[in-house]
């Protein structure tokens, strides 16, 4: 499974960006306001979520790289106080049946 790290203004940039898809779309097929009213709106918020994919894609492509870099590295290997250090067995590991 893979884990998405993000920050709080790009979670809600790229959620601002798929409602304002989605309203653009649905304006676009409902018939509560008046036609040309709603062409004029639904067209700019379907531009304005369609620019704005480029950015928010980019932003999670960038989110799955750290979190690829993070999942590779551990604390235990940087840590120079550990290195070299011999796991003694616990009791009980010495008693095979």
């Amino acid at each position: 499974m893979k884990s998405i790290l993000l920050n709080l203004p790009t979670f809600g940039f790229i959620v601002s960006t798929r409602a304002a898809l989605g309203l653009g779309i649905g304006l676009l097929l409902s018939e509560r306001l008046p036609k040309q009213r709603r062409r004029a709106i639904g067209a700019t918020l379907i531009a304005l979520g369609a620019i704005s994919t480029v950015p928010a894609a980019m932003a999670v492509a960038r989110s799955l790289q750290r979190s690829k870099r993070r999942q590779g590295t551990s604390r235990i290997d940087r840590d120079e106080q550990l290195i070299g250090i011999t796991r003694f067995p616990r009791k009980g590991d010495d008693e095979i049946e």
